[in-house]
């Protein structure tokens, strides 16, 4: 439970809460900020967003400092006031915050949570990095901490992208891109472009994916044009690459596998608007999110919980043309708009994943019609998940061929983060003969 006293919203220890909750309870950054965004003005929600990703994305950096600076960790009952003074740090090191309004507000997040008598060591510490600023970051940037990923990964980010890796990392610890995905039964992309240039924003297409729009500078959902109208939908543009590759086409019977929250959904129904899609989630509470995507577009789709292994459970001897799997994975493609992910993984998650996708590919299959066309997708970048995942499938499964770029000992397309392209993403495209 947060112990945000109502009269005391401060926005520095509600994001030390947060993080707090993210590393010593497991617990998802998106199922806490909403809740929390809730608590404060409109205007505040951009910089509790802005504080609990940002204390994320470099936490690395901030505990280092920390144990620089203190001589014992804090624990127990005080280990809030470590994440408190991560987030004061974070304000002075990647923010434009004044430093004096930094600092206020960040002591007086003490008495936010109950621990006015700690205010005088949080200014301590943080008023001693200021003065040791400079040579601190010297230091560490030769540390093993520098490059901001738990151990774990990087090792295994090296051992798959040798030449590769140092982007991959520097792209997943930046502020994502915005992207959007223009709904062409309402506009043309360059008809939507062109509303969106009378509001004075600015946005540049893909060359890969013709729905896809990247706005030049992030901005709420509110300031695009017919949003609430369903005119335009907030899809990285890698997300979108998997309705392309799945070419739907009227008439057809489509699953969408591992659906929520419905960007997939409503993007096969907008490309293919009287084909009938069954979208598919095994978390009952994402399937709500299914099920808003398709209300705002105002769009149609039997919606139904299930458990990708025994779909005999929810589609007894159902056929399907087409089958999009965009399996549960590490979401390591994901992490610079997740960088919750590099702490709540494990390394010991990976293999459980490759069990599961594996699991999912074998029992889906027989449930694509002779000559179907099935899309295996992950937002992972780790060829366990991917390329090895889908030789491995092909091997065992005589009637499956790869269509898609790529050779059967290595199949599919890797999409790897980049600061103005898409997320890091894996597709493979297979037919059934």
């Amino acid at each position: 439970m947060f112990v945000v006293m109502k009269k005391q919203n401060n926005l520095r220890s509600m994001a030390a809460q947060a993080v707090e909750q993210v590393m010593e309870q497991g617990q998802s950054l998106s199922n806490i900020l909403p809740q929390l965004q809730q608590k404060v003005s409109d205007k505040d929600r951009a910089l509790l967003q802005e504080l609990c990703f940002g204390v994320l994305r470099v936490l690395p950096q901030l505990d280092w400092l920390i144990n620089k600076l203190m001589s014992r960790p804090m624990t127990g009952k005080q280990r809030t006031v470590h994440y408190l003074i991560m987030v004061g740090f974070y304000q002075l090191l990647h923010t434009r915050i004044p430093a004096h309004a930094a600092l206020a507000e960040t002591v007086e997040g003490a008495v936010a949570i109950k621990r006015p008598q700690l205010k005088g060591l949080i200014n301590g510490v943080l008023r001693q990095f200021q003065r040791q600023q400079e040579e601190l970051l010297t230091e560490f940037a030769s540390s093993d901490n520098r490059y901001l990923f738990p151990a774990w990964l990087l090792k295994r980010v090296q051992k798959a992208y040798p030449q590769q890796w140092q982007q991959i990392i520097e792209a997943s610890n930046q502020r994502p891109p915005m992207w959007l995905r223009v709904n062409r039964q309402h506009h043309t992309r360059d008809g939507w472009l062109a509303l969106l240039e009378e509001q004075g924003l600015h946005g540049f297409t893909h060359a890969g994916y013709p729905d896809a729009v990247r706005l030049a500078a992030a901005a709420p959902v509110t300031a695009l044009p017919g949003f609430a109208e369903g005119w335009v939908t907030v899809q990285d543009a890698s997300a979108q690459g998997c309705v392309n590759f799945l070419a739907p086409q009227n008439g057809e019977h489509i699953l969408d596998l591992c659906a929520a929250p419905g960007g997939k959904t409503t993007h096969i129904l907008e490309v293919a608007p009287e084909a009938s899609v069954l979208a598919v989630d095994v978390d009952e509470k994402r399937l709500s999110r299914v099920y808003d995507n398709l209300k705002r577009l105002g769009m149609k789709a039997q919606v139904k919980q299930g458990d990708g292994r025994f779909p005999s459970q929810w589609c007894t001897d159902e056929a399907f043309d087409r089958i999009l799997v965009d399996a549960p994975c590490s979401a390591t493609g994901v992490i610079r708009r997740h960088p919750d992910i590099k702490w709540l993984r494990r390394d010991r998650d990976i293999p459980e994943l490759v069990q599961l996708q594996s699991e999912i590919l074998d029992a889906i299959w027989p449930h694509l019609k002779s000559g179907g066309t099935l899309v295996y997708a992950t937002c992972s970048i780790l060829p366990e998940e991917n390329s090895q995942q889908v030789a491995a499938f092909l091997r065992r499964t005589p009637d499956a061929q790869l269509s898609l770029t790529g050779t059967p000992e290595q199949p599919g397309l890797q999409k790897l983060p980049g600061a103005e392209e898409g997320d890091g993403f894996f597709y493979a495209k297979i037919i059934k003969q």
